[in-house]
């Protein structure tokens, strides 16, 4: 019988956070593969765990992944944890979620903390649609080409980004968006956690006296453009929501909810628009 892969999600901060089924699924597999088994040592000796641990991290993934699939192939059970949240958010697991797939192999997600999810609901920002883009590319026209889809973005915007380059972040996001709104939250489940509001330009201004890890967040453009389509022509506006990817029928009842008339009326306009 073949093995089961857990994705265990762990604490971003507080020890406490640490779910009871978590703690279970840790005492029971046969192996635990860990990001870094030093910074991982120490959550199991809080937890008064002994469990054999594998280094399983983005340098090795490929050559670990083959060596864990063995593993559960042969029957014994795994549970991949990362430093801190949850495993393939960021981090590493979507690799070998994939190949345990392509075995058939069972994976069973263990819920617990995720940063970006805790950042969020604590925001301010609109939680009903979001989008979540990890660390930005380093590479400087991967990084435009990638600061132009956030321009085009109409729901709240979520970013991690390592404490030494949040500086930079602010200011490309400043001179790629303008100054928009925006939350820093930082330091979650931490002793100094904080959230931190205001425009981008403002909380540039403050990143001297700032320090720790921090999560970016960036509110939805969507009221002010929706704002400046609605002082526009209804052909202009007609063009500019099918530049989004909306159908006849969506672009026509949004048409009609901005000039205040009927439906029927918009539609006779586009008879000939597919």
């Amino acid at each position: 019988m073949k093995g089961v892969l857990y994705l265990v999600a762990t604490p971003i901060g507080n020890l406490e956070d640490i779910t009871l089924r978590a703690i279970r699924i840790l005492k029971e597999v046969d192996l635990i593969a860990a990001e870094d088994t030093r910074h991982s040592l120490k959550l199991l000796n809080h937890l008064e765990i002994s469990k054999p641990l594998f280094s399983y991290h983005r340098h090795n993934e490929e050559l670990k992944s083959r060596v864990l699939i063995d593993k559960l192939l042969d029957g014994e059970n795994v549970a991949l944890i990362t430093d801190a949240g949850t495993p393939a958010i960021s981090d590493p697991g979507e690799f070998i979620v994939k190949k345990a797939i392509e075995n058939n192999i069972n994976v069973i997600p263990i819920p617990g903390c995720c940063a970006l999810i805790n950042a969020l609901i604590c925001s301010g920002f609109d939680t009903k649609e979001f989008v979540f883009y990890g660390f930005l590319p380093l590479n400087k026209k991967l990084r435009l080409s990638k600061f132009e889809e956030l321009k085009r973005e109409q729901k709240t915007i979520i970013l991690y980004e390592a404490p030494h380059k949040i500086v930079a972040t602010l200011n490309d996001i400043y001179k790629n968006l303008g100054d928009v709104n925006i939350v820093l939250a930082r330091e979650l489940t931490k002793i100094h956690e904080s959230f931190i509001r205001g425009k981008v330009s403002e909380l540039i201004t403050m990143m001297e006296n700032i320090k720790g890890e921090m999560i970016i967040l960036i509110e939805s453009g969507k009221k002010e453009t929706e704002d400046i389509k609605e002082n526009l022509s209804i052909e202009d506006q007609y063009e500019l929501y099918q530049k989004e990817g909306l159908s006849k029928n969506e672009i026509i009842k949004k048409i009609a909810k901005n000039n205040n008339v009927k439906k029927n009326e918009i539609y006779m306009k586009f008879l000939d628009k597919e």
